[in-house]
């Protein structure tokens, strides 16, 4: 059975869909609730989520070979995220795996389990 980063396209398709994803963040005022919530320059962004969704897929364990454990929700305390941020999170990716042409079942799936681990980072009462 083929791991979602073997159905993705490996490397070459993830690191497409980071970019596009931060391309989306950065152009469109729609996500400038989450685009604020990072840096002005996206390079580090741009590379640690291409390392964590590496392996998150079944790739290579780019992130955690260097970083170790991702401590996801730790990591995003500092930052006021709610259910506006989460959604406007799940609409970026959504759009940027359809700009690349991620197939319709590997969207599906993906959604989903995106979806769990964005709302795990919420930290504010709705």
């Amino acid at each position: 059975m083929q791991t979602h980063y073997e159905r993705l396209g490996g490397s070459e398709t993830l690191r497409r869909l980071v970019d596009r994803f931060y391309d989306l963040m950065d152009e469109d005022p729609d996500y400038y609730g989450i685009r604020k919530l990072h840096p002005a320059d996206l390079t580090e962004s741009r590379n640690k989520l291409y390392w964590f969704l590496s392996g998150w897929t079944g790739g290579p364990p780019e992130y955690t070979d260097r970083f170790g454990h991702p401590f996801l929700r730790r990591r995003h305390m500092p930052f006021a995220i709610g259910e506006a941020e989460r959604d406007q999170w799940m609409d970026c990716m959504k759009r940027a795996m359809q700009d690349v042409g991620v197939d319709a079942a590997m969207q599906q799936e993906l959604v989903a389990a995106f979806f769990k681990t964005a709302d795990f980072m919420r930290n504010q009462p709705e």
